[in-house]
């Protein structure tokens, strides 16, 4: 397995083996923000094919009341490992020992990452890795399926940092 940033000839890739269930793809959003800098699109490979991706929001966590707490925390956000029969083979751990590993290279002094509450498997790994709670939030997003029906989703979530 490697990681490595994401290359515009990416995506189709990324399309194909990671789908979404929103219309657009949000690889190509995710992309879009890591060709600005406002992000870096990670990608985990095992042989030429994508197995998982994360991004590494610079900026940080969107949600108001996580800002108010940790205003210069980058985020580890969209950890995703698929097909979900991959899971607990090391790919989310590599994932974001990489985005860690970023991070501390720009010399951010700690990281973060939001779990949505029922999701304790997630919460355990973060746990092992060095993450501790810090803020109840309400992740707020939307999104459009094939069919043009908009959907609004609010999840309970816990951020969670660590130090580097």
């Amino acid at each position: 397995m490697r990681i490595s940033q994401c290359r515009e000839e990416d995506l189709d890739l990324l399309d194909q083996h990671m789908p979404s269930r929103e219309a657009t793809s949000h690889h190509e959003a995710r992309y879009a923000r890591h060709r600005e800098g406002r992000a870096t699109f990670l990608v985990a490979w095992r042989d030429r094919r994508p197995v998982g991706s994360c991004e590494v929001r610079w900026e940080g966590c969107a949600a108001p009341e996580v800002r108010a707490v940790h205003p210069d925390c980058p985020e580890v956000n969209g950890l995703g490992i698929w097909p979900e029969t991959l899971r607990s083979e090391g790919i989310g751990t590599a994932l974001i020992r990489e985005a860690e590993r970023l991070a501390a290279d720009r010399g951010c002094r700690v990281i973060g990452l939001g779990v949505e509450k029922n999701n304790p498997r997630a919460k355990a790994l973060y746990r092992r890795l060095g993450y501790h709670a810090s803020v109840p939030y309400l992740d707020c997003w939307s999104y459009e399926d094939g069919a043009g029906v908009a959907h609004r989703v609010a999840d309970a979530c816990l951020f969670m940092v660590k130090p580097l």
